[in-house]
């Protein structure tokens, strides 16, 4: 439709509206000028354009038609068909059409199905009548060009895109979900609701890798993904919880269970460690309580025992048979020496 396809409402010489029509979309008239009714007409979400500002609608109006009437026809279609269901597909008459009672378009669950109707005689649609969407079927894919005017009946409602090569007549109280567009003539209106219609993007992302980032993607739950739930870095990745670097983890937690925290080597000096309580330096090691330097060689066998207090001085040499003995008895213990009134000599001492 190219910039057609702003139009709800396009024609070639006037457009004309009686009571309170309301078109969404743009109104346009292109080569003529004259836009009538507006108010008491009202235009939602449009502008209305004339001459020169609609030329570019109208030529491209003039490419849609006939790329509609190019298309090859797959299903031949009566001139008065009564409440058809019709398929998507190109549907071709071989004079007018009468649209009478309901018909449906049935979109069998694909909302971009299309329905081309090409009528080569006029179209009408019957007073009452109805064109009804089924199955996801949308407005905005189905086209209806004719080569002569067409006539939309009171109280009718229309579906589609409307193309005529001469003029369009809206009876009183049709009701469009579609576009009139007019390419010689006038477009004429009374008391309708025109809605120029929008495709729905029928296409969405659900569940894709970098969709909705919070649900179910690689990048939602996934390794790198909430750092604080369910990933590798997360709750029971290497580097969080329990991992080897968190609480039982060889370099983790120091005062708890890992090799370099309570039962390590160099762990707590205090507790269990080789340099703590059972190690060599410390309480059962050679130079603690119990070592060489302990009960050992300088302790009981050397100076207290065999050596000077025992065998040496105390007992067998100064105090029993040396000094204290034979001098306090055949010597001089006594003498002068003794006495409180003379220092005693060096060497010996006041027993």
């Amino acid at each position: 439709m190219g910039t057609a396809a702003s139009f709800a409402v396009l024609a070639g010489s006037t457009v004309t509206n009686e009571g309170n029509s309301v078109v969404t979309g743009d109104v346009g008239v292109s080569p003529g000028t004259a836009v009538t009714g507006f108010p008491p007409g009202t235009v939602v979400g449009g502008t209305i354009y004339a001459g020169a500002a609609a030329a570019g609608a109208k030529a491209d109006l003039g490419t849609a038609y006939d790329n509609a009437f190019g298309q090859p026809t797959e299903f031949n279609l009566s001139p008065a068909p009564v409440t058809p269901t019709l398929a998507p597909g190109t549907y071709a008459v071989e004079s007018g059409l009468l649209v009478n009672g309901t018909w449906t378009l049935d979109a069998q669950n694909n909302p971009d199905a299309v329905w081309v109707f090409k009528v080569p005689a006029g179209l009408t649609t019957a007073t009452g009548s109805s064109i009804v969407l089924q199955n996801g079927a949308q407005a905005c894919n189905v086209f209806w060009v004719t080569d002569e005017s067409a006539t939309l009946g009171s109280g009718s409602t229309f579906v589609g895109t409307l193309m005529a090569l001469t003029s369009i007549t809206v009876n009183s109280g049709a009701t469009i979900q579609g576009r009139v567009l007019a390419r010689t003539a006038a477009v004429t209106l009374n008391n309708n609701v025109i809605t120029r219609p929008v495709c729905e993007n029928t296409t969405t992302t659900t569940t894709g890798d970098a969709a909705t980032t919070t649900t179910t993607g690689d990048a939602a739950t996934g390794d790198a993904a909430t750092t604080t739930t369910t990933g590798d870095a997360a709750t029971t990745g290497d580097a969080a919880t329990t991992g080897d670097a968190a609480t039982t983890g060889d370099a983790a937690t120091t005062t708890t269970t890992g090799d370099a925290a309570t039962t390590g080597d160099a762990a707590t000096t205090t507790t269990t460690g080789d340099a703590a309580t059972t190690g060599d330096a410390a309480t059962t090691g050679d130079a603690a309580t119990t070592g060489d330097a302990a009960t050992g060689d300088a302790a009981t066998g050397g100076h207290d025992t065999g050596g000077h207090d025992t065998g040496g001085h105390d007992t067998g040499g100064h105090d029993t048979g040396g000094h204290d003995t034979g001098y306090g008895t055949g010597g001089y213990g006594d003498c002068a020496c003794d006495s409180p009134a003379k220092p005693g000599k060096p060497g010996h001492h006041k027993p």
